[in-house]
């Protein structure tokens, strides 16, 4: 080893460790970044310590296992910390490299691997879903009469890729207190989805079922990126898995990103309480207690927080990073920009409360206005996170790049989304 490379593992070394002499299977030297002083970068180091105040606090009082965290500045690591446990019961260190069930944060990844074929020429945006799976095109809208009775409408236009990407398909999630419920069948909630058999078992239980608006009117959050998903397989004619490894995980080294965990890595495995600790009652992650049976775009994939700090990074420097383009500047523009138009109903903060003032772009939510939310932060921010604990957002007017992980499956998911941008900003100086 080098030199300078001795000097950076000491100085990685030295803002990770929340567990004396932890081991880490990717040292800390082999990460991409660059190690910049907090002062430097723009940070009060005071500010940074509220990160670990809050997670010790939240830890000493049961409420979650662990957590990691990574802020990246300019493309500078700037805090990188594991805090707590992996496993309650083990009481295994949570290290950095610790891999979380990613849930939603899938949906960004597989809008990429769908605009690299739309940037390709094989995948555009206003095509039809249809046209990849007919029996799409034969569903009807439900629509709820003031009697309460429902009713079938044909749908006045077909969906399109660009529909699944923004949530605006018609499609819904099951079991979810912001869904319309006029379909007249049950849609799969979230949790089912990895044990289906595949996307074609997928495509033809939502294809038997009625919309619940009509395509490109309402954000209505969904198994849109189920659906999209699909389309990429179908596209590309490969699983979702091998494509998005193609496409995006080997190029950028996400080597611990997938639809599966491999055997010598599921010891690395962060899991939740066995009780949720708000209400007592059991509470698990599916994706973690067996491998899923369906590469569900919506959510099914598990990560690493470094990996995806390499995500995150490539969309903040336009589509590269490393020296590995994935996309262009042009397509990464337009999958951060606002893609609900005014006559679409935004329901974005339906989903995700603290989120007024923001709209969506192509798998993610897109800052349109200074105010409203209950989270600071820049127009233009974009962002989204997992219904297990995890979360990302990029301010590019800031140049930041923040990603964290819990095993958090309950309401506290929510309280952590926003209690970590409060505190990242709130410890930023310039």
């Amino acid at each position: 080893m080098t030199p300078p490379q001795k000097l950076a593992m000491l100085a990685v070394t030295c803002l990770i460790a929340s567990v004396q002499a932890q081991e880490f299977v990717n040292k800390p030297a082999d990460l991409p970044f660059a190690v910049v002083n907090p002062k430097v970068a723009g940070f009060s180091e005071e500010g940074l310590r509220n990160i670990d105040r809050f997670l010790a606090n939240e830890m000493e009082q049961k409420r979650v296992p662990g957590a990691v965290v990574g802020i990246l500045r300019d493309g500078k690591l700037v805090y990188l910390k594991a805090h707590g446990v992996r496993d309650a019961v083990s009481q295994a260190p949570m290290h950095i490299d610790s891999i979380f069930a990613l849930a939603s944060m899938t949906k960004p990844m597989v809008a990429v691997g769908a605009l690299t074929l739309t940037q390709q020429g094989k995948l555009p945006l206003f095509s039809k879903v249809a046209d990849y799976y007919p029996a799409v095109g034969a569903m009807k809208v439900a629509v709820k009469k003031t009697d309460g009775t429902v009713t079938l409408e044909a749908p006045k236009r077909g969906m399109t890729v660009q529909d699944l990407m923004r949530h605006t398909s018609g499609l819904t999630y099951g079991g979810r207190a912001d869904t319309s419920g006029a379909a007249l069948a049950p849609y799969p909630a979230g949790g089912e989805l990895p044990s289906l058999q595949g996307s074609a078992a997928f495509v033809q239980r939502i294809s038997a079922l009625s919309l619940v608006h009509q395509p490109g009117t309402v954000f209505e959050y969904s198994t849109s990126f189920e659906m999209l998903g699909a389309v990429v397989e179908k596209v590309s004619g490969q699983s979702l898995d091998t494509y998005l490894r193609d496409a995006i995980w080997a190029p950028l080294g996400m080597s611990d990103t997938g639809f599966h965990v491999a055997q010598a890595k599921q010891a690395r495995r962060a899991h939740p309480f066995k009780m949720n600790p708000l209400d007592g009652k059991p509470q698990s992650i599916e994706v973690l207690e067996k491998d899923a049976t369906f590469e569900c775009g919506g959510g099914c994939s598990l990560g690493t927080v470094p990996d995806y700090l390499r995500f995150g990074q490539m969309l903040a420097n336009g589509g590269e990073f490393n020296g590995k383009r994935v996309l262009s500047p042009q397509m990464v523009q337009l999958m951060t920009s606002n893609h609900l138009g005014r006559s679409i109903d935004n329901r974005v903060a339906n989903v995700e409360p603290h989120r007024d003032g923001y709209g969506f772009g192509l798998g993610v939510a897109v800052r349109v206005e200074p105010g409203l939310a209950a989270v600071p932060g820049n127009v233009g921010e974009y962002s989204w996170n997992g219904a297990y604990g995890t979360g990302f957002f990029v301010d590019p007017k800031e140049k930041l790049v923040v990603v964290f992980g819990t095993a958090a499956p309950g309401d506290l998911r929510k309280y952590y989304r926003e209690q970590i941008q409060d505190l990242v900003y709130g410890a930023m100086v310039k």
